[in-house]
């Protein structure tokens, strides 16, 4: 038998207060268009609806909104101090070499210079050598072209990031 009842995780975020939600939902991702599109389209009845309510944000995101998100995340191999969320999205880098770190550095502001914003992939569970990788096999994409790969990549950032918040246990 299937329970019709909000998890207790997704209704307590469905109770945040107003700017409370704004500030969990900022720290998920830093475009606040598309945090004031989620916290209008409270409450949610499954963690999917947040999802799929995220997904139809993020795609409806103009190009400065995507930047303001984008400059919400540090470069890959550069988590920011005190930030755990940065930090466990970008595990894979922690134990790379002063070699492959050096690399990252590199590429990313090569990558930086050529699309004028941060290299973003959803890092979590990618080894250092997969992300420089990425990085290397995305910085000759046009920029249409990447500008999409970036959307996909923050929304499966977003998805984990809201998985997070709303977890029961949170």
């Amino acid at each position: 038998m299937t329970s019709t009842s909000t998890p207790p995780g997704l209704a307590r975020f469905n109770d945040l207060e107003e700017r409370t939600a704004f500030a969990a939902l900022h720290e998920a991702c830093a475009s606040t268009t598309w945090v004031r599109r989620l916290i209008a389209a409270r409450p949610y009845a499954t963690a999917e609806q947040l999802y799929d309510a995220s997904d139809a944000a993020l795609a409806e995101l103009t190009a400065a909104d995507l930047a303001e998100a984008m400059a919400g995340h540090p470069p890959i191999g550069r988590p920011r101090p005190g930030d755990p969320v940065s930090a466990r999205e970008q595990r894979g880098m922690a134990g790379a070499s002063d070699e492959l770190k050096a690399e990252m550095l590199e590429l990313n502001l090569a990558y930086q210079e050529r699309f004028g914003h941060v290299f973003l992939i959803c890092a979590t569970g990618l080894t250092g050598e997969r992300m420089r990788d990425a990085v290397k096999e995305r910085i000759g994409n046009a920029p249409e072209r990447e500008r999409e790969i970036v959307r996909a990549e923050l929304g499966k950032i977003n998805r984990i990031r809201l998985a997070r918040l709303v977890e029961e246990d949170a």
